[in-house]
């Protein structure tokens, strides 16, 4: 088999097939030979499973309820195994002959049945440690997010470190996604407690974004093209952003942090584009960069427009939580969304870099214009104007076809 037909149907971005060039040539060293990635067909997953064949993986599971779709990856080192995470059985067969563990597989953002969340995110965790002790597997790296450490009275987190963050457990989160990723993590922390030889840490993304992004870009971007978003507040706000690849090359790097006596062992760390950003001290501007992904889309201009006063969408927000709680459902506009798209949010990634040696591997910029290259091919020629809206609680396309397999095992 010759090395092209290896790697058949591989849909990757211009900037992807950089990335991917430089690791076939070793640069950043090698994955382990056999691994494991839960939610591997995610926007994640999928190019995690990818970053590891690329440095040399000889086995990789790629595990997940939702089943692989075209494009993915064709490699002979590659196994799709369709399978819930809160299915043991199914978990435990997956994880067996493992090397290392990448648990990614969780219910995302704030959409879905309250349920789901300790199920996925606190049952799955449970169901990957256990078999990861089953069959003697030693390596975990437990795919986080920094909500886990917000303030659940949305106090802005104006530059701060991984470790001047809130600790774990707190009182409160600012969404049940956040509280159920916290509780999975302090899971994997016993399970370091309770066996010297069991190695893992935590190691999470911001605003994470890329081709084949399925949740955050296609929301947004689908508001922007009904011309009615709008600014909330001064549109001043400051974020930290991750090209989908930094963060697969973070986690990869996590692994490598895995041996005892590290400094790694059982903390969190954030990646992020770094000071790749506009900013040097590592952040942007969210409106300003909202505008130049819908400018870059042919979508016009929310700078264009008046500026919505952030206590007026507060109250709307306020509202919209209320309806979706008497209709059991989340609408897109809620008091989360608001906090979300009118605080300051961004981190310093000083001990990411310290002790995993993290660097971004793709610069804001470049990372921005392949991303609006990538959607302008492939996400646009489907999109359907007028879906979506903020008030009308629509999600896009892919992110609900997600989200409905994924509450389907809720009735099984």
């Amino acid at each position: 088999m010759t090395k092209a037909s290896m790697f058949a149907d591989y849909n990757l971005s211009t900037v992807q097939q950089r990335v991917k060039t430089e690791n076939g040539v070793g640069k950043h060293g090698k994955a382990p030979a056999r691994c494991v990635v839960t939610g591997g067909t995610g926007f994640v997953g999928q190019r995690l499973v990818e970053m590891l064949v690329e440095r040399g993986a000889e086995r990789v599971v790629s595990f997940d309820i939702v089943p692989s779709s075209e494009g993915v990856l064709k490699h002979k080192a590659v196994e799709y195994v369709v399978g819930d995470i809160t299915d043991a059985d199914a978990v435990s067969k997956a994880v067996e002959g493992a090397d290392a563990v990448w648990h990614v597989a969780a219910a995302v953002g704030p959409f879905h049945p309250q349920p789901l969340y300790t199920r996925v995110n606190v049952g799955g965790t449970a169901n990957v440690i256990s078999a990861m002790r089953k069959h003697g597997v030693k390596r975990l790296v437990y795919a986080s997010s920094p909500s886990t450490r917000f303030w659940n009275d949305y106090r802005d987190l104006d530059g701060l470190t991984e470790e001047s963050l809130p600790e774990i457990p707190q009182k409160g989160y600012v969404a049940e996604y956040a509280k159920t990723k916290a509780e999975g993590e302090i899971l994997v922390r016993q399970a370091i407690l309770a066996d010297d030889d069991f190695l893992a840490v935590a190691c999470a993304p911001h605003t994470v974004y890329g081709p084949r992004d399925n949740l955050f870009l296609p929301n947004v971007m689908e508001a922007c093209g009904t011309g009615k978003l709008r600014i909330f507040g001064n549109g001043q706000n400051r974020v930290c952003m991750t090209y989908v690849d930094n963060y697969c090359h973070g986690l990869i790097l996590a692994e490598k942090a895995l041996y005892k006596g590290s400094p790694a062992l059982g903390k969190f760390y954030i990646c992020s584009d770094g000071d790749t950003h506009l900013y040097k001290e590592g952040y942007v501007l969210f409106w300003d960069e909202i505008d130049r992904f819908a400018v870059g889309l042919g979508f016009p201009s929310v700078k264009a427009k008046v500026h919505v006063p952030k206590y007026l969408m507060l109250f709307l927000g306020y509202v919209c939580s209320f309806i979706g709680y008497l209709c059991g459902k989340v609408l897109k506009l809620n008091v989360f969304s608001v906090y979300m798209l009118t605080m300051h949010r961004w981190f310093r990634i000083d001990a990411a870099e310290k002790d995993l040696g993290y660097k971004p591997l793709v610069g804001y910029e470049e990372g921005r214009e392949d991303t609006i290259e990538w959607f302008r091919q492939h996400w646009l020629p489907t999109y359907k104007k007028g879906t979506g809206g903020f008030l009308t609680g629509s999600l896009a396309e892919q992110s609900k076809r997600k989200i409905d397999i994924q509450t389907g095992s809720l009735h099984k």
